[in-house]
């Protein structure tokens, strides 16, 4: 995960559901492969302790999957960080695995850190007038190009976002006076408001979200760590989760 330099459904949640928020932490902090249970690698960063507060999901937000879903995952991103590159395949194959059935949802927030990725709050700017003029699946479109056109170590070839915004079926120059209007500004604006009172410390930091039940993943988490979250959340909903008894003792 990379450093900051800036400090509802309404669906009943089962009062077992607790005790699955706890496996989170089980989940992230270990690697849960075999008997002996180690430590992650530096950029998969612990759980917080601490209970932030994040904006509800609402119309404004961008969502990959089913509004209505039992299980939302809201994620604070970077475009041009290299663990929120990792994260953003994870989740695409999160996505594809559990989204078909409507039981997972996946809401994309900016939270560009200009200190070290100079172009990134024009790259979320760039995203969000695609959202503007082009809606929610025109926002995906771009927002998958701008990951899977740059290498891993490599930042955004801006040069390459106008195209990239009109292969997401925005017009160009539509496009090009939302950016040079500076439209989106007050919304990234915003988006780093919420960041900041969400606590953010790094880039990518999601928040797993049940009802008002509410968990943080902080760090590019891989996809085994991310589907244990899911399967274990969705065994809690649908009666058939882990119990005390099951929970590895850390």
């Amino acid at each position: 995960m990379e450093p900051s330099t800036n400090n509802s459904s309404s669906i009943a949640i089962p009062a077992a559901i607790i005790f699955g928020f706890a496996l989170i932490a089980v989940a992230i902090y270990y690697t849960g492969t075999g008997s002996s249970l180690s430590p992650t690698n530096e950029s998969v960063t612990t759980i917080s302790k601490e209970a932030n507060t994040i904006r509800p999901v609402d119309e404004t937000d961008y969502i990959r999957g089913n509004p209505n879903a039992p299980i939302l995952i809201v994620e604070y991103s970077d475009y041009d960080c290299p663990f929120c590159k990792t994260f953003h395949t994870t989740m695409n194959q999160i996505m594809n695995e559990y989204a078909v059935d409507g039981k997972i949802a996946w809401v994309y927030r900016q939270y560009p850190i200009p200190e070290l990725h100079p172009n990134a709050p024009r790259i979320s700017e760039s995203a969000l007038c695609v959202g503007d003029l082009g809606g929610n699946d025109a926002f995906w479109k771009f927002t998958d190009q701008v990951f899977e056109e740059r290498r891993l170590e490599e930042g955004t070839n801006i040069s390459k976002i106008p195209d990239y915004a009109k292969e997401a079926g925005v017009d160009e120059a539509a496009f090009k006076n939302c950016l040079e209007t500076g439209k989106m500004r007050d919304v990234l604006a915003a988006s780093l408001k919420d960041g900041a009172q969400a606590k953010i410390e790094g880039t990518p930091n999601s928040f797993v979200i049940i009802g008002n039940q509410r968990a943080p993943i902080e760090g590019a988490q891989p996809y085994d760590v991310i589907k244990q979250i899911v399967e274990n959340l969705l065994g809690q909903l649908e009666g058939s989760g882990p119990t005390a008894s099951t929970t590895p003792q850390v």
